[in-house]
């Protein structure tokens, strides 16, 4: 799920056991051009402090105002459209005429938003019920094709993914950037590496750090949809034992380091293991958006760019990278 709307969940639970009264936004359709997702969410708290968004600053202001003036959601569900006429896109500042529908609800008891964060702390991917009428919240499992959003006038349901999470395999310059990066985007960070000389100095706070194996690692953190991993020791004998495993995988993202002529020879010792090519065609390799990354920071943020644009459902366009004549360095990204 979007890490902004994890911490709009964090602090309705933290709002409401300090016994603050407050009210959640949640976008639940859109017309036209809308610079913030359905499902995307906005806590605003009775004396107008805020957190979130649902449209990127056009329509928070009136929200915040309808709030503090109990006006909207602060009793009972409520539905509110923003942007239905010209006139109003205009007012609100919706670009090209956009139009947004969200639901409002009061948060008083956080019970479920607390139980909702424990289901998203194991992993689990939650659904939720609404009761527009009572307020009642159900909570329950999320299948795997629950749609994001539902809404039938008299119950609205949200399917919220657990944080992602990233496995980096290798515990070295560029593995120490690409980790604090992923912690700013708030990844579940995981670093793996079995050599004494790398896991004694790992000194990045906030990760996760293990000494096993490789693909040990791969099994142990039973990867799925929310998950990447990135190899990144340059040492056939433990990217691959991590690549063997994650391919298999449902993981989003599956990336390697080094160049093409590597990745190549790479992609063909994976041929002879039980790897199908439909699977080794998951593989980015080399690893990273081109963007002329010369440093261990640099190639760490061009490694993110290229897992939020998979996750985000943007392939990357392989007219952004350079001819081959030009990716011969070792640790080229292209």
């Amino acid at each position: 799920m979007d890490s902004v709307d994890l911490q709009v969940l964090k602090t309705a639970a933290a709002w409401s056991q300090a016994g603050y009264c407050s009210t959640l936004g949640t976008v639940i359709r859109t017309w036209g051009s809308a610079p913030r997702p359905v499902g995307a969410m906005m806590l605003i708290r009775a004396d107008g402090l805020v957190i979130g968004s649902v449209s990127g600053g056009c329509v928070e202001a009136d929200l915040i105002e309808r709030v503090k003036n109990g006006q909207l959601g602060l009793s009972r569900p409520e539905l509110t459209r923003y942007g239905v006429s010209a006139e109003e896109a205009r007012r609100f500042g919706l670009p090209c005429g956009g139009t947004l529908q969200l639901v409002m609800e009061p948060i008083s008891d956080g019970n479920w938003v607390a139980r909702m964060l424990g289901m998203l702390g194991r992993g689990v991917r939650a659904e939720r019920t609404l009761d527009m009428q009572s307020g009642a919240v159900t909570l329950a499992a999320a299948k795997a094709d629950s749609p994001l959003c539902r809404f039938d006038g008299g119950k609205f349901c949200s399917t919220v993914g657990p944080r992602y999470r990233l496995l980096i395999i290798g515990g070295g310059q560029l593995s120490s950037y690409l980790a604090q990066v992923a912690l700013g985007l708030d990844y579940q960070v995981t670093v793996c590496d079995p050599r004494a000389e790398y896991a004694d100095s790992w000194t990045v706070p906030g990760v996760t750090l293990t000494r096993d194996m490789p693909d040990d690692a791969v099994i142990a953190l039973r990867i799925d949809a929310n998950c990447a991993v990135v190899a990144l020791t340059h040492d056939p004998k433990l990217d691959d034992m991590a690549l063997l495993e994650a391919l298999k995988s449902p993981a989003f993202y599956v990336g390697a380091l080094g160049s093409r002529a590597n990745n190549a020879k790479r992609r063909e010792r994976l041929l002879l293991f039980d790897l199908t090519q439909e699977q080794i065609n998951h593989l980015r390799g080399p690893i990273g958006l081109y963007i002329g990354s010369r440093t261990p920071p640099e190639i760490a943020i061009s490694i993110l760019a290229e897992m939020t644009s998979i996750k985000n459902g943007v392939r990357p366009a392989e007219s952004i990278r350079p001819p081959p004549l030009v990716t011969n360095r070792d640790v080229c990204l292209a």
